[in-house]
């Protein structure tokens, strides 16, 4: 019994000096930790595959970066006259007899961004509704901007390409608010800077935002981003934040960008599959026979009366001869007459006044980009189709700018758009929550004009319903035959005269056979260059002309003496050539598989043009000598028959580019409602 006892006083000891030990070691070990918390980051930045906090000076955590990421905040919103002020749209503009013309400047930067500099010229006239600017950079000159074709994570299945380092370039959208915040996901060490800009002209802050702490890029023009991330704590701490089997995806993305071979984007490899002008044929008479268009929720008497319509039309008494119309351009010239004649007395159309300038409501005159902003300010100052009351109304306009929602909202170099298109999401969503028509036929009797080339991906989804009248009119991008309208893209080289120039030399005296000339963009026009740049004295095919007042002239003479005008694609589909051919009276040659050429639906391109496909460049010559001088003197007269049909006036004419652009959008919409 003693001898247990004993046992039990020893084990009592020896429990609590092992006690003491375990205590001291825990005060040692906490004592260590907080005299090694300066050193934080560098041990941290030792240990791999670790959730990293980037902290200030204060010690306070401002960023948090998530294994590959550091979110930055983009300060523009909707309420524009927030940040900016009318006066930075007011500057002058040197006439564009300095613009460089034919020398295919447009938007060689590779990825359609824009031009930071000094040489972009913006000019407002007058105020309000008719409040055009005209924005000119040194780039406009030509089509063929490339739009960046790198869809983000939430389109992977579409994208044709992968890239390395995509992930580290998506954006997240922002949170659905008044003011429409945009946050953006910009890798760490990247530099995002405007050219031009000055430095000095940007500050930076640490904002606490919602709760959340974001670093906050403030730019005193919101049309000029101009960003540099150079954060240190999230750069030490971006390299131990990624795990070991994401360090390829992890690099600069400035690196991946400048690295020939590292990436292949859409615009620079040909189409996988291609749809012949005729096969675009079969699928329009095939949507016309059968509307995917939805169903109204609830019936509407200006429904009725569009029904009426389509009735009318399809009952159009045959035209043997017109005095107003040739009849050779069209599919079928007494429903387009009867058609129009019908919107003409019928449609009624409302103006979403929702929008803050100069995303909405601010149109563009001059330049690449005049069709939308010719569009909307006449369709804004009309009278005559426009009402006051929705209720009234057959159709409904979205009166935005995909050029000014790309030069406003896009960040140079970030290589990502999605903050553009949760910018129009939300802005759906806003008019259907504010209105009820939306949610009556999904935005099927909406519609909105755009001439930008990401119009079709910034669009794409939640105005999927909606009829689009694109200028990137690609059959495999989206684009729906019978739906949606190709709209012509219109180079305007002077907003106060935009017919300077008309006309051209007569059949007669149009000695070259081919014309073309222009920058190297895509892949196509490089092709073109390799089988006729100088192989050929009646194959007058060059690459860029040089810039000045002199070459400008040269270009429009050659336009004027030529027969055929070669209207190559650039980056996208579409190119503002056609319109220039028809412009100068030269039979446009189109090579663009997949393009579906202007007013499609109503227009019989193969009386006035000629469509080759893109396999056939080597056998350019031989194709246009094949053609009888009778169908080219009858293409050629067609030529300037249509002209009317693809000008823009001040004041808009009877059958004009404006009333072209809107009778095919009610056309479409004729053949699209279903009844309730």
């Amino acid at each position: 019994m003693e001898s247990a006892n004993q046992f039990l006083k020893v084990f009592r000891v020896q429990t609590r000096r092992w006690l003491f030990v375990v205590l001291v070691v825990a005060v040692t070990h906490l004592l260590f930790q907080s005299l090694l918390l300066p050193y934080g980051k560098a041990l941290r930045s030792l240990m791999p595959d670790s959730e990293v906090g980037v902290h200030d000076e204060s010690g306070l955590q401002a960023l948090k970066s998530f294994s590959k990421s550091v979110m930055v905040r983009n300060p523009l919103t909707v309420n524009a006259s927030d940040l900016m002020s009318d006066s930075v749209f007011k500057g002058s503009v040197e006439d564009d007899e300095d613009s460089k013309f034919g020398s295919d400047t447009g938007d060689d930067s590779g990825l359609r961004e824009v031009d930071g500099d000094t040489n972009n010229g913006i000019v407002s006239e007058g105020k309000g509704q008719d409040n055009p600017i005209e924005l000119v950079t040194d780039r406009e000159v030509d089509d063929d901007s490339v739009a960046e074709n790198v869809e983000d994570l939430n389109d992977l299945s579409e994208l044709e390409i992968e890239r390395i380092g995509e992930k580290s370039a998506t954006v997240e959208p922002g949170e659905a608010k008044q003011s429409l915040p945009l946050k953006q996901i910009v890798q760490p060490n990247l530099e995002i800077v405007s050219d031009g800009v000055p430095e000095q002209h940007t500050s930076q802050s640490i904002a606490n935002i919602g709760g959340e702490k974001t670093l906050s890029i403030v730019s005193p023009l919101t049309n000029i981003t101009h960003l540099k991330t150079e954060a240190s704590n999230a750069s030490s701490a971006a390299s131990s934040a990624v795990p070991k089997s994401d360090i390829a995806t992890s690099v600069n993305i400035s690196a991946l960008i400048g690295s020939p071979g590292k990436k292949k984007m859409r615009c620079n490899m040909p189409p996988k599959t291609v749809t012949s002008i005729f096969e675009m044929n079969d699928i329009l008479m095939r949507h016309r026979r059968s509307s995917r268009a939805m169903r109204p929720r609830w019936s509407s008497v200006r429904d009725k009366e569009v029904l009426a319509a389509k009735t009318e039309i399809e009952k159009a008494s045959v035209s043997v001869s017109d005095q107003e119309l040739h009849a050779p351009l069209f599919r079928n010239v007494s429903m387009f007459k009867r058609s129009y004649e019908l919107m003409d007395r019928t449609l009624k159309v409302y103006v979403y006044r929702d929008g803050k300038k100069p995303i909405f409501h601010q149109p563009i005159l001059k330049g690449l980009y005049a069709s939308e902003g010719w569009f909307m300010k006449l369709m804004e100052g009309n009278k005559h189709f426009a009402v006051k009351d929705p209720r009234k109304a057959h159709l409904f306009y979205m009166p935005f700018s995909s050029r000014m929602l790309e030069y406003a909202l896009y960040v140079r170099n970030s290589h990502n758009r999605t903050n553009l298109r949760q910018y129009l999401k939300e802005y759906a969503e806003s008019i259907a929550a504010k209105y009820r028509y939306w949610n009556r036929t999904g935005g099927a009797d909406h519609f909105l004009v755009a001439c930008h080339d990401w119009a079709p991906y910034e669009t794409r989804h939640h105005m999927e319903h909606c009829i689009k009248a694109l200028c990137n009119a690609d059959v495999t991008a989206g684009f729906k035959l019978g739906r949606d309208v190709s709209l012509p893209e219109t180079y305007v080289r002077s907003a106060r005269n935009p017919l300077r120039d008309l006309g051209g030399k007569p059949p007669s005296q149009r000695h070259i056979l081919a014309f073309y000339a222009g920058n190297l963009h895509g892949y196509l026009r490089p092709i073109l260059l390799k089988y006729w740049k100088d192989k050929d004295p009646d194959m007058k095919i060059f690459g860029p002309m040089p810039p000045g007042v002199a070459s400008k002239m040269n270009y429009i003479q050659h336009m004027k003496s030529s027969k055929y005008c070669i209207c190559p694609k650039g980056y996208e589909v579409n190119s503002p050539r056609v319109v220039e051919s028809i412009f100068y009276e030269c039979v446009p040659v189109i090579i663009s598989d997949n393009f579906v050429p202007p007013f499609y639906e109503v227009l019989n391109w193969e009386a006035f043009s000629v469509i080759i496909a893109e396999k056939d460049i080597p056998n350019l010559k031989n194709i246009l000598l094949s053609i009888p001088e009778k169908k080219y003197f009858e293409m050629q007269l067609a030529v300037r028959k249509l002209q009317r049909h693809f000008l823009w006036h001040a004041k808009p004419e009877k059958y004009d580019l404006f009333h072209m652009t809107l009778h095919s959008i009610w056309y479409n919409r004729v053949y699209q409602i279903k009844p309730r």
